[in-house]
């Protein structure tokens, strides 16, 4: 089967999620709603265009890390079924997987019959330890992108990114991010279409806010939540887009402009124009992934003051001019 043919009206593909006690219930639940949900949209009768299975060390209950349990469908030792796309979830401890030394040599197998194999979280430092990682690149949950890298050197650690697809290999960051790497599988097999669809449904952005990053800005604002510039923060993620000055937004802020540039940078880390043009800045990739206007219109959406403004941000921040980041990252119906 080719690696980007279309599921047929005659076969569904078989998405195997592998799990383990200890797991992270949301490394499989996330998933496994974003690849049930094309089959629940469907307006006709056609053959699923997923079967979805959870593996297991034995079939049977599978208590997570939060206690909740799931119920594997089958053993991974005994599963001979084709699978199409295999995904290794994580959980806080890994170390009990990774010196599995027969669950290892099963992955390797496994990573030479599937179309796509891929991980959820730390599910990474399972694929890692199988050597299915030496000489690409990943990532993992932020607070363990270091240990990842230190552990295994080999990896090209992308620390900031909610997937990475390397050949077809894939890794996810943390927890949440799974459904993020699940449904860009959806749109690889099925389309744009229907990956907004099931993103709509779950309430999802299809691509969240901050592009490629997990440490977007808005992210970063919550971690100030209940501080002096909650609300600040919040103001600027509907406002960003208007011109507006450091003194405007102490205004905005109650503050005088000394006080609110110190406090700002306390609380933040950025100083107030930085966090501006990085509120910008996301905004403006999400409309190159998304839709093909003019650098120009872009700008000025995005409360630049022209493209030329906006190619230095983007230069400044991912070392790439506007036009580089659409052709790379732009999303098309397929």
């Amino acid at each position: 089967m080719k690696r980007n043919e279309k599921t047929t009206k005659h076969q569904a593909r078989t998405i195997a999620l592998l799990g383990f006690d200890g797991v992270a219930a949301l490394d499989i639940t996330g998933p496994y709603e974003v690849f049930s949900l094309p089959t629940f949209l469907a307006q006709d009768k056609t053959v699923p265009p997923y079967r979805i299975v959870l593996l297991a060390d034995q079939p049977g209950p599978v208590r997570s890390a939060s206690g909740l349990s799931l119920i594997a469908d089958a053993s991974w030792h005994t599963f001979h079924d084709k699978i199409d796309t295999l995904l290794i979830c994580g959980g806080p401890e890994m170390k009990p997987q990774q010196s599995n030394r027969q669950l290892l040599a099963w992955l390797r197998t496994m990573a030479r019959r599937t179309r796509r194999i891929g991980s959820i979280c730390t599910g990474a430092f399972l694929l890692a330890e199988a050597g299915l990682l030496k000489s690409r690149r990943a990532t993992t949950h932020w607070r363990e992108v270091t240990r990842l890298a230190q552990e295994y050197r080999s990896i090209t650690v992308e620390p900031d990114a909610i997937y990475v697809k390397d050949g077809h290999v894939y890794t996810s960051a943390g927890i949440t991010a799974g459904m993020d790497l699940a449904l860009a599988l959806v749109e690889e097999d099925l389309g744009r279409d229907v990956a907004l669809a099931v993103a709509r449904m779950l309430v999802l952005f299809l691509k969240r806010p901050g592009g490629q990053s997990q440490f977007s800005t808005q992210l970063q604002a919550q971690a100030v939540e209940g501080k002096r510039l909650a609300n600040l923060l919040s103001w600027l993620a509907d406002h960003h887009h208007k011109s507006m000055t450091v003194d405007e937004m102490a205004a905005q802020a109650g503050m005088s402009p000394r006080t609110f540039a110190r406090v700002f940078v306390t609380e933040t880390g950025d100083t107030p124009a930085l966090y501006l043009e990085k509120l910008r800045l996301e905004h403006a990739v999400r409309l190159l992934e998304t839709t093909g206007t003019s650098l120009d219109m872009t700008a000025q959406a995005c409360g630049f003051t022209g493209h030329e403004q906006l190619r230095r941000a983007f230069q400044r921040h991912k070392g790439i001019t506007p036009q580089e980041y659409r052709q790379r990252f732009q999303r098309t119906g397929c």
